[in-house]
């Protein structure tokens, strides 16, 4: 067998370490956006994103991916306007999406917005994302950890604050009366876009490496923003503790860290997974996520969140059990998010028509009627168990 790392990356991965970033030397505003048109041919502007029934879906369907957007609600007789992403070179063309979505949720959040427009121009940022996307995928054959993955958490957790705050929640900055919305999604942002750049120097405690990494970029981008050093110090803690808490070693504490964990684990869907197989990993993590073919995230009925996971095959219940799940349940949302997972009608034979997380059990509807509830495997929470066991730890501390 071939040497995996010799293997050309396919059209739409990530560049390679020494490869210049792609948007470099671009005004703002004037990235590629894959000719994104509603199905009425018109271009979608972040103007058309309503912040009502507000909705981030990243979807992958017979090799195109269709849509990573903030849909403008409308009533159910009226089609919605979608905006395409062609999957031939998604790579530019996805952050640009991305970029679009954080934009229009940032309209009202001067703080958030600056610090955003900072972040993804940043050499330092820039080069930290591509670093670690090399030690993933060339190095360990992981799935997508480099720039397009921090885009898309970054707008999947723009939409989940949002959906959070309008269903009434407070963050803990906010409870704390350290700061309000604008410090929330600041935060948010921050900590979820520079969440994974500690893998270029290994995976291996990854979350501390970040931290580290990421203190320089932060300091740079939040002093002209908080000229009060105690306020800027007291933020910029919620942000470091956002990058720490997003693998759930350890599980989050704040509302704010919850929200990057769990929009780390909605990053499930085949085009991230389909870079990994490309380059010849071909294991459960690469499959399984070729299974998922899209994730939306929107209001829920009983939640201020709703996590619908599309699947073509039974294969991607591994992701969701085993990323996106733990997350969810492990975190300070669990309270306020709603996990769904169901398989298209065309896909395989039918065995199961839909699961869903209740508590720390999913439910699950078979096709012949039964329902049956399963635990969910969360191992690195058996793994702490075990080593709590040996050191003679009460397994309620863990």
């Amino acid at each position: 067998m071939s040497d995996p790392r010799s293997r050309a990356p396919q059209t739409g991965t990530e560049p390679s370490a020494g490869e210049n970033p792609a948007g470099q030397g671009t005004a703002p505003g004037n990235e590629r956006n894959g000719n994104g048109r509603n199905g009425n041919g018109d271009r979608d502007t972040p103007e058309t994103l309503s912040q009502q029934g507000h909705k981030f879906r990243l979807s992958v369907e017979s090799g195109v991916i269709r849509d990573l957007q903030n849909l403008q609600q409308a009533p159910a007789d009226t089609k919605k306007p979608q905006r395409v992403v062609e999957y031939t070179t998604p790579r530019a063309k996805l952050i640009a999406e991305a970029q679009a979505a954080i934009r229009a949720d940032l309209k009202a959040f001067p703080k958030a917005l600056a610090a955003f427009e900072a972040l993804h121009t940043d050499p330092e940022a820039l080069a930290h994302w591509d670093m670690a996307n090399y030690v993933t995928m060339r190095k360990l054959g992981y799935n997508d950890h480099g720039r397009v993955h921090a885009f898309i958490t970054g707008a999947a957790s723009m939409a989940i604050t949002q959906l959070l705050l309008e269903g009434g929640v407070k963050p803990d900055l906010i409870e704390s009366g350290i700061g309000d919305a604008d410090d929330v999604y600041l935060t948010v942002l921050l900590g979820t876009m520079l969440h994974d750049i500690g893998n270029q120097i290994h995976r291996a405690s990854h979350e501390a490496h970040g931290m580290l990494l990421a203190l320089p970029i932060i300091d740079r981008i939040m002093t002209p923003l908080y000229p009060d050093a105690f306020k800027r110090t007291k933020v910029r803690s919620f942000i470091l503790s956002c990058i720490n808490c997003h693998d759930l070693n350890p599980a989050p504490l704040t509302i704010e860290g919850g929200i990057t964990a769990v929009a780390d684990g909605s990053d499930i869907t085949k085009g991230r997974g389909r870079k990994a197989f490309a380059l010849g990993s071909v294991d459960i993590h690469s499959i399984s996520a070729l299974a998922v073919d899209e994730v939306v995230i929107e209001r829920g009925a009983r939640t201020p969140v709703l996590i619908n996971v599309t699947m073509n095959n039974s294969g991607g219940i591994f992701q969701v059990e085993e990323i996106l799940a733990p997350k969810v349940i492990r975190s300070p949302l669990r309270p306020f998010v709603e996990l769904r997972a169901s398989i298209r009608p065309e896909g395989e034979e039918q065995i199961l028509s839909r699961v869903r997380l209740e508590g720390d059990h999913f439910v699950m509807d078979l096709e012949t009627g039964e329902r049956v509830e399963v635990e969910v495997e969360d191992s690195q929470k058996k793994t702490q168990r075990a080593i709590a066991e040996n050191l003679g730890i009460p397994s309620g501390r863990t």
